[in-house]
């Protein structure tokens, strides 16, 4: 009877740490414009050989979030995470419409765009509150940390004491300071990399795999 008691508790343990990986979320929030989309097509590129998703100057193009599973991450020492990963919209207080207008988008898809993305953002944020295990929370390294930051997105991050990984983004960029961002999150890692280069994601990958494993 010790024998079967001991099997089943193996068997039990097994399959939660099985599923518990297959479930892990992993939401990579931020500001628009701040690399979210480009960091998530290298992330699912160099492990799926897949993509997520377009990439655009113009904001808000990603107005719905995204997400693609079974991304199995190795780090050099051995240890993996199995994660889906979820690109989401740009997360700010407001968009207007007249956004949009300066690049040249008619005023009716103009609007259309900012409907969507206000309620992809709306949609991001309850994802965030229900479905997320992880954050990994991108940075432009070339503006003010401090004003990209979303104080409700923050605080439904500490409220549920997800793991925070901060990633200070286009370091390829000449007037880059990931130093201001490490400044700012002294209680956070903070990975800086250039996700349209590739720059330092083999860092990130590592830290991926320490912190949400």
């Amino acid at each position: 009877m010790d024998f079967l008691f001991r099997a089943r508790k193996k068997i039990s343990k097994f399959l939660k740490a099985f599923f518990s990986k297959r479930q892990s979320r992993i939401g990579i929030y931020g500001p628009p414009n701040a690399g979210k989309t480009t960091l998530a097509n290298r992330i699912v590129r160099d492990w799926t050989g897949d993509a997520l998703g377009p990439v655009s100057e113009v904001p808000h193009e990603t107005r719905r979030a995204r997400r693609k599973e079974g991304i199995v991450i190795t780090g050099n020492n051995g240890g993996s995470i199995t994660i889906d990963i979820v690109d989401t919209p740009g997360v700010t207080t407001k968009i207007d419409y007249k956004e949009f207008l300066e690049y040249g988008l008619e005023k009716d898809e103009a609007v259309k765009r900012a409907r969507e993305a206000t309620e992809g953002v709306a949609e991001a944020m309850h994802w965030l509150r229900e479905d997320i295990n992880g954050v990994i929370y991108m940075l432009d390294s070339t503006l003010d940390p401090f004003l990209q930051v979303n104080i409700m997105m923050v605080g439904i991050i500490e409220s549920r004491s997800l793991p925070v990984i901060i990633v200070a983004n286009k370091i390829d960029l000449p007037d880059a300071a990931p130093q201001r961002i490490k400044s700012a999150f002294p209680q956070h890692p903070v990975i800086s990399i250039s996700g349209l280069e590739g720059s330092n994601v083999e860092e990130l990958y590592e830290k991926m795999v320490e912190y949400f494993g």
